[in-house]
């Protein structure tokens, strides 16, 4: 019969690792969680571009480009969650001198610098070696958007005007992208000019908020608003806008693979009142980052889906 003492030092041992355990599991289940946040999910609504080429190629009801297209949107949502990491990782000591940016995970230390290295290097590694297996053209897009996220956060960020157009072209590398992964038929380039146009639109929109949200506090974390001013972002602003309207308007009725009745013409209002909206946000205060709007704005909401249905019923019924 083994004694108490033996019993009790048994037990009390027994207790220890198992507290070490749940304590072990726990700190692992808060860094997953921190990893997560850092890889930004609400910022992989922007990949639905990918989908440009399946919709407007009438191939959206065909298993296989679908199918096809759906992992490659993952793949993109994967390398653009590494970036973010990597972004968080290199702008440590100004984050945590921002007000909103310093309870991000790695600021916060929430998250160790070694395992978001760690988790950063695994998500390009599998979404790179996933879109060689899709297709080699995918993965060249894929590079491409690595390098040229990582040299705008290091040096092109800074750069007034330049920076909304390299934010735009990651749009337009995203339409490309989805090209490359199915055998489109006839895509119209004004798709391409529409997209750009668009982006710069939201760009120089977002940098238009970001300006009047505290002018002072913005230039102090963001170099390149030193180079804007109101007056020239509403100018630039109201450039980009009239010819996005201007160039859809052309796409609706002058495009290859549209129906030969005109009907895509009839989408043209919902874009002008989701422009129209996001410029009315802008002006009373309420503009941002567009992913936020989106996923906040009831009327934008509402035109997003009517344009969207009417594509479909368009392209896919009538």
């Amino acid at each position: 019969m083994p004694s108490g003492y033996a019993l009790w030092t048994a037990s009390a041992v027994h207790l220890h690792y198992q507290t070490n355990d749940y304590q072990t599991n726990d700190y692992q289940t808060t860094m997953l969680k921190a990893f997560l946040k850092t890889m930004r999910p609400t910022q992989w609504a922007k990949n639905i571009f990918l989908f440009t080429a399946l919709v407007f190629d009438r191939k959206l009801t065909h298993l296989s480009p679908m199918l096809t297209t759906l992992a490659g949107a993952a793949l993109f949502s994967l390398l653009a969650s590494a970036v973010y990491v990597i972004n968080d990782i290199a702008d440590i000591e100004s984050d945590r001198q921002h007000p909103q940016k310093r309870y991000r995970p790695i600021p916060a230390g929430e998250l160790p610098l070694p395992a978001a290295w760690i988790g950063a290097g695994g998500l390009i590694a599998i979404s790179l070696s996933g879109a060689y297996t899709l297709s080699p053209a995918f993965l060249v897009i894929s590079l491409l958007y690595l390098a040229l996220n990582l040299t705008y956060s290091k040096w092109l960020k800074h750069i007034p005007i330049l920076d909304v157009m390299i934010l735009a072209s990651f749009y337009v590398i995203r339409v490309t992208a989805g090209v490359t992964l199915i055998n489109v038929r006839r895509f119209s380039p004004w798709l391409y000019v529409v997209t750009t146009l668009f982006a710069l639109f939201i760009g120089f929109g977002k940098r238009r908020a970001e300006l009047a949200l505290s002018t002072a506090e913005a230039q102090q974390h963001r170099r390149s608003l030193d180079g804007y001013t109101l007056p020239l972002l509403d100018q630039l602003i109201t450039i980009v806008s009239g010819t996005t309207i201007v160039a859809y308007s052309l796409y609706t009725f002058s495009a290859p693979n549209l129906p030969e009745n005109n009907a895509m013409m009839l989408t043209i209002p919902f874009v002008l009142y989701g422009l129209f909206r996001y410029l009315y946000l802008l002006q009373i205060g309420k503009g941002g980052a567009p992913e936020e709007i989106a996923f906040s704005d009831r009327p934008l909401q509402a035109a997003i889906i009517m344009w969207g249905l009417s594509i479909l019923l368009i392209f896919y019924i009538f």
